[in-house]
């Protein structure tokens, strides 16, 4: 089922997603985007698989999704609510930086099987800098967060 939000059809798929961002496998960390409010909010889906290749390592035997991932998926979310709502549905070279990370918290672990609904709330916006709130769910669970700041480099102006 297809709906429109700001103009921009829903949901949105992986291979629009890939034309927003530079991320390829293994650090796409993105499939879906459910829900879109410009300027104010986006809700994406991650789905979290077994074959996933940082499971061999982390940790073998008990495998869970290494939180620095958790939170570069959020990073990724954040930058498509900032391209779609610019109104940018292929990146052109567009480039956003994770720039900062604060007030990180991890509730529990992401394992294989579990959907990451990655919501990012726009808190500001100021030329080429854009601060999120961010928060990763299992279900209805809160398993992370973190504000998050996201700036494009000069060469994007």
């Amino acid at each position: 089922m297809t709906e429109q939000a700001g103009g921009v059809k829903l949901p949105i798929e992986i291979t629009q997603i890939m034309a927003m961002l530079p991320h390829r496998y293994p650090f796409l960390l993105v499939d879906r985007v459910v829900e879109f409010e410009p300027n104010k909010r986006v809700l994406a889906i991650k789905n979290v698989t077994v074959n996933e290749p940082f499971f061999t390592g982390h940790f073998p035997g008990h495998p869970v999704m290494p939180g620095v991932l958790v939170i570069e998926a959020m990073a990724q979310a954040s930058g498509i609510l900032t391209q779609l709502s610019n109104g940018i549905e292929r990146s052109d070279n567009q480039l956003y930086y994770l720039v900062r990370v604060d007030k990180a918290r991890f509730a529990r672990t992401v394992v294989p099987g579990d959907q990451l609904k990655l919501e990012v709330m726009q808190k500001r916006l100021i030329r080429r800098m854009g601060l999120y709130d961010c928060r990763a769910l299992v279900g209805d669970q809160e398993v992370a967060s973190a504000e998050i700041l996201c700036a494009a480099p000069e060469s994007n102006a």
